[in-house]
């Protein structure tokens, strides 16, 4: 038996800033990556169905620790610090760098890191260096353009083209179009997370 995840029953379970302070867990873990107020918070949220248990701050450059959240006792949805604030030190960039390499690199129940971006600008040259680590440890790259509801319906076809061509996304990766503001891509991704926790969702080549 291996029952859906039910993602309303949900808790914060703790914040880390190195290997020791990770959960000791046996549970598979399904992280985000993104740029400083790019919206994993409120991406979270709005797949839990929940109005504040990821903290949303205003402010960019505000979680500055490995957030872990305990989806129905079987996976954690984890919370990455977000990269590309300005007013963090050189000394802060490099740590955040050290930090989250570790995690991708040593994690071993990590199944898969997500990257989001602005649906309403051209990815960052961080944003393309995100997306190498990812493809560096994970075997496909999956990208959540968010604030769709801040676009013209007709402005998004062109933006998720510009996306796809800027992040050389090829046949085996995924993205997909989200918004808060309404249901868009919600189910999308908690069906990936369900998928790749069954091990039904791989890359096309994989399949062969």
């Amino acid at each position: 038996m291996n029952p859906n995840i039910n993602f309303q029953n949900a808790k914060f379970e703790k914040s880390a800033m190195a290997k020791e302070h990770y959960p000791v867990s046996d549970m598979l873990e399904f992280a985000f990556a993104g740029r400083s107020n790019v919206g994993k918070s409120s991406l979270i949220n709005k797949l839990l169905n929940r109005k504040s248990l990821a903290r949303v701050s205003g402010t960019p450059g505000k979680t500055i620790t490995i957030n872990f959240y305990n989806i129905d006792d079987k996976i954690y949805l984890v919370d990455l610090p977000g990269y590309g604030y300005a007013k963090r030190s050189k000394e802060e960039v490099a740590k955040w760098g050290s930090m989250i390499e570790d995690y991708l690199a040593n994690r071993e129940k990590l199944v898969q890191t997500i990257l989001l971006v602005d649906s309403r600008h051209t990815p960052t040259a961080q944003d393309v260096q995100m997306a190498e680590w990812i493809r560096h440890y994970h075997d496909m790259l999956i990208v959540i353009a968010t604030k769709t509801d801040k676009l013209k319906k007709s402005e998004i076809e062109a933006r998720m083209e510009d996306i796809q061509k800027t992040l050389s996304l090829t046949e085996d990766d995924i993205l997909v179009p989200f918004s808060t503001a309404n249901d868009e891509g919600r189910i999308t991704v908690a069906d990936m997370i369900e998928m790749m926790r069954a091990g039904e969702l791989v890359p096309y080549d994989q399949k062969l």
